[in-house]
């Protein structure tokens, strides 16, 4: 039985919004379609609108996605809360995903998280203005000679580093957009499997994002924290916290800091979870989750549809 075992809550970051996301939730959430009414009111779009009609090129820009993302595992969330009743024993979101992840232990409520992702969401848009960055996944290369490549190509202003360590397979590596281009060339010269340039038009979790990080702090401290009701594993440092301080401190490095996803999972093993169920849109936290640990039990709440077959497979657990 679930309440026997121990239980970690897990959300996705950016890139798992799709058009048409979450309508299934919504229809059945009278009390969370008045929020994002509210929502929509108080930033002057329509959040529901987004999410089910785009256009796609709208829904990824970052201040439309994080709201969208973090609403659609909030939604996720509720429905199966309202089929079982679970308290994780932890909580950890990727990147973007830590904001869910403070929701469902207490920390922060939907409306004022919402507020922070989407301003969150601007700054970095306006940190990455001008910038001229990007990111790019490497994958099946040693970490280690990922990290070499990136000194390698860090010099005369450039900048590369180490953003997003996935899994052992996979890391995305942030920084000037022509860096980026020499990263790539480098890792598949090294043997990397792949080197793909992602779509997108900032270099997140790099030193370029700082001054979203000031803004984002400025932010927080207008927001009351609340208690957790359990611990928080944190990407920055990939450790417990339950410390409301350290939790907002967390936060504000985790910008232009690297999300230490693989070493969060690792914690998580180490402290005898049984079970992580990914709410929110796709499944790319659980395929990390997976290839950090083939033998880890993940289930994922992405859609309505979902919610009795998790709940059976938790009953057999």
């Amino acid at each position: 039985m679930y309440k026997n075992k121990k239980i970690a809550f897990v959300f996705p970051g950016q890139g798992s919004q799709y058009v048409g996301m979450a309508m299934d939730f919504i229809a059945l959430d009278g009390e969370m379609r008045k929020v994002a009414d509210s929502f929509s009111q108080e930033v002057g779009f329509d959040l529901l609108d987004i999410m089910q009609n785009g256009p796609e090129e709208k829904l990824a820009h970052t201040e439309f996605t994080q709201p969208t993302v973090l609403f659609h595992s909030c939604l996720a969330l509720r429905a199966l809360l309202r089929e079982v009743d679970i308290v994780p024993n932890f909580v950890a979101g990727h990147s973007l995903g830590e904001f869910s992840a403070l929701v469902s232990s207490g920390v922060l409520n939907i409306e004022d998280a919402l507020s922070l992702v989407h301003k969150r969401g601007k700054f970095m848009a306006a940190a990455g203005e001008g910038s001229n960055g990007g990111m790019c996944a490497i994958i099946g290369l040693e970490i280690g000679v990922v990290e070499k490549i990136c000194e390698e190509v860090s010099v005369g202003g450039q900048i590369a580093v180490v953003a997003n360590f996935n899994s052992p397979v996979q890391v995305v590596v942030s920084g000037h957009r022509e860096a980026m281009q020499k990263v790539a060339e480098l890792a598949k010269s090294a043997g990397a499997k792949r080197a793909l340039p992602l779509a997108v038009s900032c270099a997140f979790h790099s030193p370029l994002m700082r001054s979203a990080t000031e803004n984002l702090a400025k932010e927080l401290d207008k927001i009351e924290f609340n208690d957790s009701v359990c611990p928080v594993v944190s990407n920055v440092d990939a450790k417990l916290h339950t410390d409301v301080a350290e939790i907002k401190d967390n936060l504000i490095k985790q910008v232009d800091g690297a999300v230490l996803w693989t070493s969060s999972v690792e914690k998580m093993l180490d402290e005898g979870v049984d079970v992580f169920i990914e709410f929110g849109p796709g499944k790319a936290v659980s395929g990390m989750i997976k290839k950090t640990d083939k033998k880890a039990r993940v289930l994922n709440v992405a859609k309505m549809e979902d919610v009795a077959e998790v709940v059976a497979k938790l009953n057999e657990v």
